[in-house]
């Protein structure tokens, strides 16, 4: 492992690889947390995982480019572009976190819907109300070492598009 990690800061696509693998971590623990662990997610929070939906595929791109003998370009282009999209994640991040230490407001429709389909008589509305939670996006449902999941987002989304940044600027093999 070591020899890997040493040789990511050589080599394109093998620190390329490294933060495809870390960014994929980070979307599959958000998705364990709402799924193995119960958290519902609230708008914001769902706003989050985009930019690794937009991000991530890029990055892979860049890979499959360098390992099959893409042009560079190529590589350099999807790297630098998941990097911003990952900038734009980690600084939805920043605004949930501030809205939840109460630095600014946050939004004022944030909330998340689970459990339900669209009613279609005003009975079965009365009775999905029951299946419907609301998840504010300034509260917070988990602290680790004092950051909320919106707190280890911008570390995670900053560590992807840092990497993803020095990745661009390395030669495909080192």
């Amino acid at each position: 492992m070591g020899g890997f990690v040493a040789r990511a800061f050589r080599d394109r696509p093998t620190l390329a690889s490294l933060v495809l693998l870390i960014g994929l971590a980070t979307i599959a623990g958000a998705w364990g947390f709402e799924l193995i662990g119960g958290y519902v997610p609230c708008k914001l929070c769902l706003e989050q995982r985009d930019p690794y939906y937009w991000g991530l595929p890029l990055i892979a791109i860049a890979i499959i480019a360098d390992r099959f003998g893409g042009p560079a370009w190529l590589a350099r282009v999807a790297l630098v572009a998941g990097a911003a999209i990952l900038v734009y994640g980690a600084g939805l991040g920043v605004y949930q976190s501030g809205a939840e230490w109460g630095f600014w407001a946050g939004p004022t429709d944030c909330g998340a819907t689970r459990g339900g389909t669209i009613p279609g008589s005003a009975t079965d509305l009365l009775g999905s109300l029951d299946k419907v939670k609301i998840v504010d996006c300034t509260k917070v449902q988990f602290r680790l070492l004092g950051l909320s999941f919106a707190g280890w987002n911008v570390v995670a989304a900053s560590i992807v598009a840092l990497g993803a940044l020095r990745a661009a600027m390395l030669p495909r093999r080192g």
